[in-house]
């Protein structure tokens, strides 16, 4: 027979929140850190009691012991739950419980709340915090708006810049923000009022200006674009120190050599597969051309390179979870995929997610669409609306094995459409959270499962 334990066990404290016994393990309040007053409660003989909240504190105590919020949190305001995990020293994992990307449920997303922003300017790019709590950063005409991870605090900075095309992330409290048409890529100081701690630039080229950034855990990288637009490249900077390492795919344009014209606006790192992914497009009156390269950064060789002419893409994602390149055509506004197993493979072609149907190259379905992945689905937007692209995994047959190229079946849903609603400009994700930016709107919009969350 088992006895429950009392706290008459040397392991077992007794804790009184607002008349309310509850009973844990001093292993369970150490977790909380020295300085927290939960640890300092796990050494007292006695019942000690605290005149708080105890409905509030079960919540708390449940997220030390699991890492997880329970599901009765959905009934609390979120200012209160912060409150009160600030009392106890424990708010680092309140914010991991609410920011963990394993609570994101793509198909239960709900429009939680608006963010609005001073001033008139609509938003021109949107950047996750670094450390993946569900912070933002937005960048709107010359200002740069801060938001935390409880979305209840931000600060706004003033940049140099009188738009910001490319912002990102690089610790916390430190942002990379470069422009179109303002030379250099500036690392700035949110922490110090904005300070601008260094430039930037393309070596030996002056007044380079920025076409798009990402990062590793290592690197940093830069594409610029000369000021006479005949030539472009790719900076690589070590991310610590921030000193330049090297140079990848260098562009200088002869003659009409339209391709060699188009500088790469977005870079992504492969973690699983250590590439580069960049990519970059042009319109002209000839039509929409553009290329996808994968660089090995560290042999500085290119992997594989696509050019993109027939029904070339409005914008491109790769996903590490699905292993696979996506992208939407700008003629069709189409959904395909490539996969990454594939890479190297001599004329692998794109696969339509859905029913391709015959199209006319002429036409321009895509434009404007965004396309982004995170966790194991994909998001396009399409018009005022999103399109949620998921795998649908079919057993294997026999000995096949998930290393050979099969064909991939995915599955589509749509929501975030409605009548009257502006088209959408942003996507991107952080936490257990997606974020949303439209056309000519002054304020960013915050999704998320309200089966997962509290209220926000």
């Amino acid at each position: 027979m088992n006895i429950p334990a009392t706290a008459h066990e040397p392991n077992v404290v007794s804790i009184n929140v607002g008349g309310r016994i509850f009973q844990t393990t001093k292993q369970t309040l150490t977790l909380a850190g020295t300085d927290s007053l939960l640890s300092q409660l796990a050494t007292e003989s006695t019942t000690r009691f605290v005149d708080r909240d105890p409905a509030l504190f079960s919540v708390l105590l449940y997220i030390l012991r699991t890492g997880n919020l329970p599901a009765r949190s959905t009934s609390f305001d979120v200012r209160d739950l912060i409150e009160e995990s600030r009392y106890y020293g424990i708010e680092p994992f309140l914010i991991d419980s609410l920011s963990n990307p394993s609570q994101f449920e793509a198909f239960d997303l709900r429009k939680s709340r608006i963010l609005q922003l001073n001033g008139r300017d609509s938003p021109s790019t949107i950047a996750p915090a670094s450390n993946g709590g569900g912070g933002l950063h937005v960048a709107h005409g010359s200002k740069i708006t801060s938001f935390d991870w409880s979305l209840r605090r931000k600060s706004t900075v003033l940049t140099n810049f009188s738009a910001v095309d490319s912002l990102l992330e690089i610790s916390p409290g430190v942002l990379a923000a470069g422009a179109t048409d303002f030379p250099g890529l500036q690392i700035i100081d949110l922490q110090n009022g904005g300070n601008v701690r260094t430039t930037l630039n393309w070596e030996n080229v002056a007044s380079s200006t920025v076409q798009g950034v990402g990062s590793s855990s290592e690197f940093l990288f830069a594409s610029f674009e000369s000021s006479r637009r005949n030539s472009n490249s790719i900076m690589v900077y070590d991310l610590s120190t921030l000193l330049p390492l090297l140079e990848l795919d260098r562009r200088d344009i002869y003659g009409a050599g339209n391709d060699s014209a188009i500088p790469s606006n977005k870079l992504r790192w492969i973690q699983s597969c250590n590439l580069l992914m960049v990519s970059g497009s042009h319109a002209s009156p000839s039509g929409v051309s553009g290329h996808v390269r994968f660089w090995d950064v560290r042999s500085r060789s290119m992997v594989c390179e696509i050019k993109e002419r027939e029904d070339c893409f409005a914008d491109v994602a790769v996903s590490e979870n699905l292993s696979a390149v996506f992208k939407v055509g700008v003629a069709s506004g189409e959904v395909f995929y490539m996969d990454l197993r594939g890479l190297g493979v001599k004329d692998q072609p794109w696969v339509c997610l859905g029913e391709e149907k015959k199209r006319s190259f002429n036409e321009r379905k895509g434009v404007g669409c965004k396309i982004e992945s995170y966790g194991n689905h994909v998001f396009c937007s399409k018009g005022s609306g999103i399109e949620l692209w998921s795998e649908v995994i079919t057993g294997l047959v026999g000995n096949a094995s998930r290393d050979v190229l099969e064909e991939r079946v995915f599955r589509k849903n749509s929501f975030a459409a409605d009548s009257g609603e502006n088209k959408i400009t942003g996507l991107t994700f952080g936490g257990s959270r997606m974020f949303v930016t439209r056309k000519d709107q002054q304020s960013i919009e915050v999704w998320q499962s309200p089966s997962r969350g509290v209220s926000m």
